[in-house]
């Protein structure tokens, strides 16, 4: 049987409408994380928790290993409303200066001390910089304790640092830092490091051990050094497209979405302990660090933070505060 020309078309429309309104209900999720990161676990499981409460044709769908871009396009992409979902740490110091709190070395005493900071510092002073700028924080995850790869050296103090051409993310304060301690940083996306690594253009890189072992940087780093020198939070950050979803759909996404904070802190604190063993067998050498030298050398970078970001004293002593609690 022959089907008329504008039923055809008209049948044709209507499949293209319904395609349409479906592909617009994929609510996306993009971050950097590898396969075997820190940030894909945590977006599985969130994926996997909200999925089960939203309702059709509402799906949460992630995007690793930079498949929708760089930390600094998915930003972009936040705010013209091409992605719903990202995933952003270090980064967020370049949406407000303040958010370079989280860049002071050895601030950060554990994950407890952190959820003190979040509820008396993050959401009350940074959040509402971040949603000043265009971008809505709907969670406060994890990156985590930082640790030093490299091909030249172990690293036992700042001094051994003199002269690594270190890989650094996209934050002017991290740069500072290892500058102060001696190294030659450089900002590079993490989609790009493990090439850098593998060929010399970078003698090493410094990120959590999920991140480490989720890029397989032990396969082409010879040192890991425990320096712990930074912790970074990671933020869920919504943009325009979220915010056009209905108000009970972005509801049951923040729910699901502050509720994974307790799974991912736990799976990182496993990761921490289980990983060393992981980047040992891979034939890197693991070593401890003299904590107080580095400590000692960072106190140039907490008076710069403090004379160039207004206000900025008082938040650290206040997180400082609550980590004597």
């Amino acid at each position: 049987m022959l089907f008329p020309r504008v039923a055809v078309a008209t049948l044709a429309i209507a499949v293209a409408s319904v395609s349409l309104q479906a592909q617009a209900r994929e609510i996306t999720f993009g971050h950097v994380g590898g396969p075997d990161s820190l940030f894909t676990d945590s977006a599985n499981y969130f994926a996997g928790l909200v999925n089960e409460r939203l309702p059709e044709p509402y799906e949460v769908v992630p995007f690793g290993s930079s498949q929708l871009g760089t930390d600094s396009e998915l930003l972009q992409r936040l705010r013209l409303g091409t992605v719903d979902l990202a995933l952003p740490s270090t980064i967020m110091s370049s949406v407000a200066d303040e958010f370079g709190l989280f860049e002071l070395p050895y601030l950060i005493q554990d994950r407890e001390h952190m959820q003190r900071v979040e509820e008396e510092v993050f959401w009350p002073h940074l959040a509402p910089l971040a949603e000043g700028n265009g971008y809505r924080i709907l969670a406060v995850w994890e990156n985590g304790f930082r640790h030093i790869t490299n091909n030249r050296r172990a690293i036992n103090t700042p001094e051994d640092l003199r002269g690594v051409k270190l890989r650094v993310p996209q934050g002017v304060w991290r740069v500072r830092m290892f500058e102060e301690y001696g190294a030659e940083p450089s900002p590079m996306s993490l989609s790009e490091v493990f090439m850098a690594l593998q060929t010399g253009v970078m003698d090493g890189q410094e990120n959590p051990l999920a991140q480490i072992a989720g890029q397989r940087f032990q396969e082409v780093q010879d040192y890991l050094s425990l320096t712990g020198h930074v912790y970074t939070p990671a933020y869920l950050t919504s943009g325009r497209r979220f915010n056009n979803l209905p108000e009970e759909i972005q509801e049951i996404i923040i729910e699901a979405a502050r509720e994974t904070q307790a799974y991912v802190y736990e799976h990182a604190a496993q990761l921490d302990q289980d990983l060393i063993a992981v980047i040992e067998e891979a034939g890197t050498e693991v070593n401890e660090v003299d904590t107080s030298t580095f400590i000692e050398a960072s106190s140039p970078i907490y008076e710069a933070f403090a004379a160039e970001v207004p206000g900025s004293q008082e938040l650290i002593d206040q997180v400082l505060a609550l980590g004597n609690d």
